[in-house]
């Protein structure tokens, strides 16, 4: 694996594979943005904990990255994912009118809460964040609502309320934040009065009504016999982006594509050498899906465990210290297709606690107990009792 690409590639396939088991409807994610979240959090990250997300985020198989272990400082390596990161984020700011796509980082750092200089410095280098100061101990619900504010304001105003109400307190001591925000013209708009209601098969025998778009035209196309699949190319205006369709020929045959997907097949079908320009008659239904995802147990279940562990957390390279966690990864995700194009948005928050305080265990006698006095050297018991009425 050679870039940053492929990595969400990866990530994404895995992600959606997770999702899936407990996911019987609509999926919609941005690997994009928990990726991003996430490497910004890795970024402080060191040791086991630092491993175990480079491995979820597949991190460690890019190419340039031929490190064995981790280093002290992971960052300043030349090719390496961060670098990577940058480079991406910058290339997406550029200036285009063929479509619209905002990407922003921002952190959220307690006002009392000492956090190392470097660690800051490379979230802004390399992720282009910017940094702000919060009350979480005397004001978590105004910083809770401000943040929501930031997301709203970076995605068009399409998530909100990304953190719920008393999902941040005291114990917060830092949260990052992630905005993806996505709106493009067909390169061929549908027409609006070729929209008429159709059947939209749910399963052999169950279907709903829905407003179906239509058109013929040119389209990057290929037909998988093996996998009984069709794929499209549907392109934006600028043909820099494009919505990938993918298509089972049997209305019951979306279960043995998942159980089959992995991310090497899925860069090898689309891949422009399988995908061949053919005039396709091309129905698509209107359609908007608004999802929100917990993400902890499933980035537990890729093997992110260390990071969620009062015990065995290491971010030293955030404080200097090994006293913070990852309490919290959530996703909100939007996305609209209809005749004019594709409106998409999605937020990822991740928020890092102090480790919590372990509570002294509770010893009360207050009901009848047995006592012995021993002898220690010999272990041996020389008085016993039982109080029952004292």
């Amino acid at each position: 694996m050679s870039s940053l690409g492929e990595a969400i590639i990866h990530f994404a396939v895995d992600l959606f594979q997770q999702i899936r088991q407990s996911e019987k409807e609509n999926i919609f994610f941005s690997p994009l943005s928990i990726m991003s979240a996430l490497a910004m959090t890795s970024l402080g990250a060191r040791e086991h904990t630092a491993s175990e997300i480079q491995k979820v985020l597949h991190f460690n198989e890019i190419a340039e990255n031929k490190r064995k272990g981790t280093t002290v400082d992971p960052v300043e390596k030349p090719g390496y994912i961060h670098h990577q990161f940058q480079n991406f984020l910058t290339d997406l700011k550029k200036s285009t009118d063929a479509y619209e796509l905002n990407i922003a980082n921002r952190l959220y750092g307690k006002k009392t809460f000492l956090f190392l200089q470097a660690y800051m410095d490379n979230v802004k280098k390399f992720y282009l964040a910017s940094v702000e100061s919060a009350d979480f101990d005397n004001a978590a619900e105004e910083s809770r609502k401000m943040i929501n504010s930031w997301v709203e304001s970076q995605t068009n105003e399409k998530i909100k309320d990304l953190f719920p109400k008393d999902s941040l307190g005291s114990l917060t001591v830092l949260v990052l934040v992630n905005a993806v925000y996505f709106k493009g013209q067909w390169c061929q708009k549908f027409k609006k009065e070729n929209t008429g209601e159709e059947k939209f098969w749910l399963n052999k025998d169950t279907s709903k009504s829905v407003q179906m778009m239509k058109q013929t035209d040119h389209f990057n196309f290929t037909s998988l016999e093996d996998m009984q699949v069709k794929i499209l190319e549907i392109p934006y205006k600028g043909q820099e982006l494009s919505m990938m369709v993918l298509l089972p020929n049997e209305v019951d045959g979306l279960q043995k594509l998942e159980d089959q997907l992995t991310a090497e097949k899925l860069i090898d079908w689309t891949s422009p050498q399988n995908m061949r320009e053919r005039q396709v008659d091309l129905h698509l239904p209107r359609f908007k899906v608004e999802e929100s995802y917990d993400l902890k147990t499933t980035l537990g279940a890729l093997g992110m465990v260390d990071a969620f562990s009062d015990q065995d957390t290491d971010f030293s390279g955030m404080t200097g210290r090994q006293d913070v966690v990852v309490s919290k990864v959530l996703h909100k995700s939007f996305v609209e297709v209809n005749e004019e194009g594709t409106e998409a948005a999605a937020a990822t928050g991740i928020e890092i606690r102090t480790k919590t305080r372990l509570i002294p265990d509770s010893f009360r006698c207050d009901h009848p107990f047995l006592f012995f006095i021993k002898h220690n050297k010999t272990n041996s018991i020389l008085f016993y009792g039982r109080v029952s009425s004292p």
